[in-house]
């Protein structure tokens, strides 16, 4: 802690029905992160025009070239001020591409976004290193063409399998902490049972949910708060795209059935 320049950005709300809408709440997330370093434009090792273009980004007066090269300026200038290199914290990189997926103007977001990484995160001699999370798997195409040396980390991994979830010493401190251990039989017969790597763990989302409504109301029953949390319309396009094979299998498996496929692991 405190060792590195860090920088944290969220994609979560990058969307909107139109290319342009979207492109605009990239521009209000930047920024507002831009804003957050404001200091650097006291910094005397940052020359006047890199102040300029940090300040044209942070009041939102930047064009598309710009923005789609922001990262890389913010981690130039942390740099420079601190004399290290800088660290990138990256969530939700996968919903602006999602929400132009569902929207119909994939091609103009993949094409912005693709910028903004590669210029981010290859051969940038001012990034220490860079985590980088969302919901679908972290692959050397699309957006992330050129980028080398990912280390990518799916619960199918067993390095960091026990941070997906809560393990079951978590839950025995939580319970005894909320004073709720008398509900620890519901809760894993409700929330437990998630594999990843070599750890089965329990929904952190379901279980502070459940506890936060239990401290209310004692008589609460458990219910799925997971279940409505995310968008399916990126699993809607691929059923639609594969047509009605994908659905003949599907029904099977729903049935109890079983089907053969082919698995082909991308290098």
């Amino acid at each position: 802690m405190n060792r590195w320049p860090t920088v944290f950005l969220s994609l979560k709300n990058v969307d909107g029905l139109h290319f342009e809408k979207a492109y605009g709440q990239l521009v209000y997330e930047i920024g507002n992160l831009f804003q957050q370093y404001d200091f650097l434009l006291n910094s005397d090792r940052i020359s006047e025009n890199e102040k300029q273009m940090f300040q044209r980004i942070a009041s939102g007066a930047a064009g598309e070239v710009e923005i789609s090269r922001a990262l890389q300026l913010l981690l130039q200038l942390l740099s420079k001020h601190y004399d290290k290199k800088a660290i990138l914290l990256l969530d939700e990189y996968d919903v602006p591409l999602v929400k132009a997926s569902s929207h119909g103007y994939y091609d103009e977001m993949l094409e912005l976004m693709k910028s903004l990484m590669s210029t981010a995160l290859k051969d940038n001699s001012n990034l220490f290193m860079a985590v980088i999370t969302g919901c679908l798997r972290i692959s050397k195409e699309s957006i992330f063409t050129g980028t080398n040396n990912f280390v990518s980390d799916t619960i199918n991994s067993s390095r960091y399998d026990e941070y997906f979830g809560f393990t079951q010493n978590d839950i025995d401190r939580i319970l005894e902490d909320a004073g709720a251990t008398t509900q620890m039989d519901v809760i894993k017969k409700w929330y437990y049972g998630y594999h990843f790597g070599d750890f089965d763990v329990y929904c952190p989302w379901d279980v502070m949910n459940y506890l936060r409504d239990y401290q209310h109301d004692p008589r609460v029953k458990p219910s799925s708060y997971w279940k409505n949390t995310s968008d399916n319309a990126i699993i809607r396009s691929f059923i639609d795209y594969a047509g009605s094979s994908i659905t003949e299998k599907l029904e099977i498996l729903l049935s109890g059935g079983y089907i053969i496929a082919e698995n082909h692991q991308l290098s």
